[in-house]
C-alpha cells in the first residue's frame, strides 16, 4: 500500500513552491522573449509585406511612365519625321523648279544658237554659191 507520511506533503510543498519560483523567474521570462521574438517576426513579415507593395506599386508606375515616355518619344519621332519629309518635298520641288528653268534656259540658248548658226550657214551657202558661180563662170 501506498505510505504516505509528512515527508510526501514536505516534498509535494516544496515541488509547488519550487514551480513558483521557477514560473515568476524563468518561465514568465522565457514566454517574454518567445512573445517579443514574435512580434518582432510579425512585424518584420509585416514590414517585409510593405517594402513588397511599394516595390510593386513603383514597377507598375515605372512601366507606366516608360510606356508614357516611349509614346511621347513615338510621337516626337513621328513629328519630325513628317517634318523632315514636308522639308524633302519642298527641296525636290526647289530642285524640280531649278532643273526645269536649267532646262527652260539650255533650249533657248539652243534654239538662239540653231538660229545663229543657220544665219551662219545662209552666209557661208552664199558667199560659197558666189564664188561658186564666179569660179564657173570666170572660168
Amino acid at each position: 500500500m501506498l505510505n504516505i507520511s509528512i515527508w510526501f506533503f514536505v516534498q509535494v510543498a516544496n515541488f509547488l513552491v519550487l514551480l513558483i519560483v521557477l514560473n515568476y523567474i524563468l518561465f514568465k521570462p522565457l514566454l517574454r522573449l518567445f512573445n517579443e521574438r514574435q512580434d518582432k517576426i510579425k512585424g518584420a513579415i509585416e514590414n517585409a509585406k510593405a517594402i513588397e507593395n511599394k516595390k510593386e506599386e513603383n514597377l507598375i508606375r515605372l512601366n507606366k511612365d516608360i510606356a508614357e515616355a516611349r509614346e511621347k518619344a513615338k510621337a516626337i519621332f513621328d513629328e519630325f519625321r513628317a517634318e523632315g519629309l514636308k522639308q524633302q518635298r519642298a527641296v525636290l520641288e526647289k530642285a524640280a523648279a531649278e532643273a526645269r528653268e536649267i532646262l527652260n534656259r539650255a533650249r533657248t540658248e539652243l534654239r538662239q544658237e540653231a538660229v545663229k548658226a543657220r544665219e551662219s550657214l545662209r552666209k557661208d551657202v552664199d558667199a560659197f554659191s558666189k564664188e561658186i558661180v564666179n569660179k564657173l563662170v570666170g572660168v
